[in-house]
């Protein structure tokens, strides 16, 4: 949605939605009552709205993207466009810089000049966002794409110009300070793992301005604006996330921003803009979520401090036809709901499904190596039913009020190893889960989400747990370290080894990319080891300092193959060294969470002391330490289920591959591996590594 701007600062001003339904309302806020100026008839869901107009004048027509169509209306609901683009997907992204029309669908770009095509690009990986830079600014057309392999990719015509190397993979693109900055060349993005960054898109190459993480561990950013809600004469940074929270960022110095204000809403904010909308002279922060609500966070001081609340008979009134409303709306539902109750039971009943949207988000989380899956409803959920055919541990989310119960489940007849659901209490829309895989196991996770609706629905959603499931891509790896390499040749297509990658990999473009060959770089965000991937028709290069990532790859590749009827000739080399190095990455990890046991396990002993004795002053200073960070040692052990036995199976996973690539089977001394990982000796496990043979 936007806020139809008007001459005088600080009017109210009208505010378009777009929403799901194709719907185009235009309101304003009179007395407190939003007043309708005007409403569209339903059609396609649209998927941007944007705001535009000649260069250098108020922007004040209104354009949707529905499909591949572009429509234009006034402000006052007047259709003065519809513009049939002929593209073969819906459009996900749009943009408008007076006459200059920038669309994009999953991996193209137009541009259009008063609806005429201009030019034209193909992504390597899927467009999330677009943008151009200020014309009457930068005086050439620079259009910006967020793409999803973690680049913002900037373009001249039709040609890719350079590309920008960004923390994540960037969701959302604005203009810093609502115009580009004084350069008219900085650009905010917001990325799907909650990161906030500003670069300078200079005519050679990009600047990095700063960049914010996400140590909160927020949900991911889906909407930017810039406005001055402070009245402090710098425009403050708002922003929208997948989780509800809305933020404002203010610039106290002149470099990075500053958190100055959250608020959190119950779903995820699609839409977020600064505006005056209720009251003349108060500015106010208008935020859409996903089910269709407005919500407004005014500058309006409800009541001084010390001053006795006292409603005015206005507010009075205002509480008094709500409440009327709410009862006329009560008396609907019930009504419609004994309709339907007795049509269902006529002779003449046709069965009808409700359908219900559900907005979900599966990705990888880098800093605990975790898949985050989000499942949002525009109703309240009743309960979600996950179920999967691979071992996955489900993790502890804070923000998740949800009862979780376990179902035992055989896991040979059907191949369950998971079945759990989820009780929601009422209203809760928004539900996310966490679950860690094991690399080398792969299959898929169901999630059957049932919204209180009647009649009783559910929808299946489907996600596949991949077989080096862990990895991520990256834009560079170390190539100093030991590498263990494994080739495939064979009567295959470049398309047919692409797939290959695609169901061994995430976050790879399932679209074969342009060009004779491709490499794509990945890191274990587990252990931390990395894999390059280079593959061309005919041919493909693997190489990893993991033995066992090589050993995943040869099992899976092999059997997609053969699949397909495709004879392949594997050949690999084994890097000794890589083995060391690799030990070396893990026992950092094996020695904390060793140790993290250890304490937990001596809390309730030491706390049974504390309570017998009285006091603890007689306790080794290590041991009260364990007392005092009690409470934290527990939560972090609780967070992370099973991870000492995951780091064990990957060292044992390890001591297998080496030698089953020498062709000798050694699970008959993976008991002795044991022993000598709960000494947590380094150099006693690459001795015993290499005293194995």
């Amino acid at each position: 949605f936007s806020g139809l701007p008007r001459g005088r600062r600080l009017a109210v001003e009208p505010v378009v939605v777009g929403d799901q339904d194709g719907v185009i309302t235009c309101f304003g806020i009179k007395k407190g009552e939003a007043v309708p100026v005007f409403k569209t008839l339903p059609g396609q869901k649209i998927a941007r709205l944007e705001l535009g107009g000649a260069l250098n004048t108020p922007q004040e027509k209104i354009f949707v993207a529905t499909g591949s169509e572009v429509r234009g209306f006034t402000k006052r609901g007047k259709q003065f466009l519809s513009f049939e683009t002929n593209l073969t997907e819906s459009i996900k992204a749009m943009h408008i810089s007076g006459a200059d029309l920038f669309l994009c669908a999953s991996y193209i770009y137009n541009h259009y000049c008063d609806c005429k095509d201009q030019h034209y690009y193909l992504s390597g990986d899927k467009i999330n966002d677009v943008l151009c830079l200020p014309v009457d600014k930068v005086n050439c057309i620079t259009p910006v794409l967020a793409c999803q392999d973690r680049v913002l990719r900037v373009l001249q015509g039709s040609d890719l110009l350079y590309e920008v190397e960004v923390p994540g993979p960037p969701t959302v693109l604005a203009l810093n300070n609502g115009n580009g900055g004084d350069s008219g060349e900085e650009i905010v993005y917001g990325t799907s793992d909650g990161k906030l960054g500003l670069t300078q898109i200079t005519g050679s190459k990009p600047i990095a301005k700063w960049e914010i993480g996400n140590e909160k561990k927020r949900g991911g950013i889906l909407c930017i604006d810039s406005f001055d809600i402070l009245g402090d004469g710098v425009k403050e940074l708002l922003v929208g996330r997948d989780d509800g929270v809305l933020e404002i960022y203010n610039f106290e110095s002149a470099d990075d921003p500053v958190l100055r204000y959250d608020h959190a809403l119950s779903e995820s904010i699609a839409s977020i803009q600064g505006g005056c909308v209720g009251k003349d002279g108060y500015d106010e922060i208008l935020a859409s979520t996903y089910s269709g609500w407005l919500t407004g966070l005014t500058t309006e001081p409800v009541h001084r401090e010390g001053e006795e609340l006292k409603l005015s008979q206005e507010m009075q009134s205002k509480i008094s036809s709500l409440r009327n409303e709410l009862e006329h709306l009560q008396m609907k539902v019930l009504q419609e709901r004994e309709k339907y109750q007795q049509s269902s039971q006529s002779s003449t009943a046709v069965s009808s499904v409700p359908a219900f949207s559900v907005n979900d988000k599966f990705t990888l989380n880098k800093d605990d190596a975790s898949y985050s899956l989000i499942l949002e409803v525009q109703t309240a959920i009743d309960n979600v039913l996950v179920q999967s055919d691979v071992p996955i541990d489900l993790l502890d989310v804070d923000k998740n009020s949800a009862v979780v119960s376990f179902s035992s489940c055989d896991s040979e007849p059907n191949s369950n190893f998971l079945l759990a659901t989820y009780r929601c209490q009422a209203n809760t829309t928004r539900l996310e889960l966490k679950v860690r895989s094991i690399e080398g196991q792969y299959g898929t996770l169901q999630a059957y989400v049932t919204p209180r609706i009647q009649p009783k629905t559910c929808q299946v959603h489907q996600y596949q747990i991949k077989p080096l499931s862990l990895h991520q891509r990256t834009h560079s790896i170390d190539h100093d370290r030991p590498v263990n390499t494994l080739t495939l040749k064979g009567q295959f297509s470049f398309a047919e080894i692409h797939s290959w990658v695609v169901f061994c990999l995430p976050e790879v473009p399932e679209k074969t990319p342009a060009g004779e060959s491709i490499t794509f770089y990945f890191q274990n965000t587990f252990l931390g080891t990395q894999l390059e991937s280079t593959y061309r028709k005919g041919e493909g290069c693997f190489k990893s300092d993991n033995i066992s990532t090589i050993s995943i790859l040869k099992d899976v590749l092999s059997k997609e193959a053969t699949k397909r009827k495709i004879n392949l000739n594997i050949s690999y080399d084994i890097n000794e060294e890589s083995v060391r190095h690799t030990l070396k990455l893990i026992h950092p990890k094996l020695e904390y969470q060793q140790l993290l046991a250890k304490k937990v396990h001596l809390i309730d002993a030491l706390r049974e002391l504390q309570v017998h004795e009285g006091n603890v002053d007689f306790l080794l200073p290590k041991y009260r330490s364990i007392l005092e960070e009690a409470d934290q040692l527990l939560e972090e052990y609780k967070r992370q289920p099973a991870h000492l036995e995951r780091l064990y199976g990957m060292i044992t996973d390890l001591f297998i591959d080496k030698f089953k690539f020498k062709g000798t089977n050694v699970k008959t001394k993976v008991p002795l591996l044991l022993e000598i990982l709960d000494g947590c000796d380094q150099d006693g496990l690459i001795a015993f590594f290499e005293a194995a043979a």
